[in-house]
């Protein structure tokens, strides 16, 4: 975190912030058109969650007529507050992007409260209609994604034991357990996903232990959905086993294991809003979208990926950017034998209730709680 994003917080709480702003090199609105923030809750180098949203902000930068501002690390307290409000009235910002899943509430729904001029746009948080109308949510179906992340460790896997490293057992991280097993499991029916949860995003020690625990296991592929993978993903490979990524492209930290990874495309998507809020168009308050959309991408094969891996793969995600493939089709059962979609129901990407997914699928080792 740069010192000047350390002072526009702390001056915020003092009289003389407007005063010592301008001694501080602080930008406001007059420098460009659009003024906009980026916050992230860990480094934006991290290979993984923040990397990838900062890698969105490189690409709004380029654009013109926009003035991007970045703070990092900054916790899911009211600090977030804090950054935002400083961010508004230290530097103009009339469109902010807070980044991580706790910020939105109480954080961004409070804030978006008081400042009604401003847009909020949080990523994941599930906006309703009783939330203020300059708040909005946008996330892409990456479970897709994880989907071919699975097929291709299906066809790969030769224990037939697959590893999921996870941060908390909430509806998206679930999804993606569930989608990479389903995909597993479509190219090696006899396929399990061992999962353990390290109880938050970032904790790269309990990462370590998780994954050498796995592959302890005879576990020979492995994922995650924690803030940065990179632990997961240099610790696996180290051992032996073969990774999928998740975020960003992590293929550069283990080249000889990489097979395949699930990425967001904000690099897209970004750019994209910021031209709509140029152009005075709103920008909806519920938003999502997967492959199709190009809010979510799949890194490129590793050189070990096979041709029959990589043609089932291809088949499916074909299909997936047709809209004409759904990965919750019934009869779903999860690992306890319950029937959680029936036969003859489809639940496609859309469908309210995959946003409230509780449970983990046949096939999944581990318990939500």
């Amino acid at each position: 975190m740069d010192f000047r994003s350390i002072t526009r917080r702390h001056l915020l709480q003092g009289g003389a912030a407007l005063t010592l702003g301008s001694a501080l090199g602080v930008r406001t609105a007059a420098a460009a058109d659009l003024t906009i923030g980026f916050i992230y809750v860990g480094s934006r180098d991290d290979y993984g969650y923040n990397q990838a949203h900062a890698q969105g902000a490189a690409a709004v930068k380029k654009m013109a007529g926009v003035s991007v501002l970045e703070e990092e690390k900054v916790a899911e307290t009211d600090a977030v507050e804090k950054t935002m409000e400083s961010m508004i009235n230290l530097d103009g910002a009339s469109l902010l992007f807070p980044t991580s899943f706790g910020y939105y509430n109480p954080h961004v729904l409070k804030t978006a409260a008081k400042y009604p001029k401003a847009h909020f746009e949080h990523c994941g948080g599930l906006w309703t209609d009783k939330d203020p109308k300059n708040a909005g949510s946008y996330f892409g179906y990456i479970d897709e994604a994880q989907y071919i992340s699975g097929i291709v460790a299906g066809h790969m896997t030769k224990s037939g034991k697959l590893g999921f490293v996870a941060a908390k057992p909430i509806p998206q991280v679930l999804r993606n357990i569930n989608a990479f097993t389903l995909g597993a499991r479509l190219a090696n029916p006899k396929a399990t996903t061992q999962v353990i949860f390290t109880g938050d995003w970032s904790m790269p020690v309990k990462e370590a232990e998780a994954t050498n625990s796995l592959i302890d296991q005879g576990i020979d592929v492995l994922t995650c959905h924690v803030d940065g993978p990179k632990t997961m993903v240099e610790n696996a490979a180290r051992r032996g086993a073969m990774v999928c990524g998740y975020h960003c492209d992590q293929s550069a930290l283990a080249p000889k294991a990489y097979l395949t990874g699930a990425e967001w495309n904000w690099e897209a998507l970004y750019p994209k809003f910021v031209k709509m809020i140029q152009a005075g168009e709103p920008i909806p308050n519920f938003y999502r979208g997967g492959l199709k959309e190009e809010i979510v991408k799949c890194s490129p094969y590793g050189a070990m990926v096979s041709a029959e891996a990589r043609k089932h793969a291809d088949a499916v995600k074909a299909k997936l950017m047709a809209g004409d493939y759904t990965i919750f089709a019934g009869p779903v059962t999860d690992n306890k034998g319950k029937t959680v979609i029936a036969s003859g129901t489809n639940q496609g990407q859309k469908d309210p209730e995959l946003e409230k997914m509780d449970y983990l699928v046949e096939g999944v080792v581990g318990a939500t709680s």
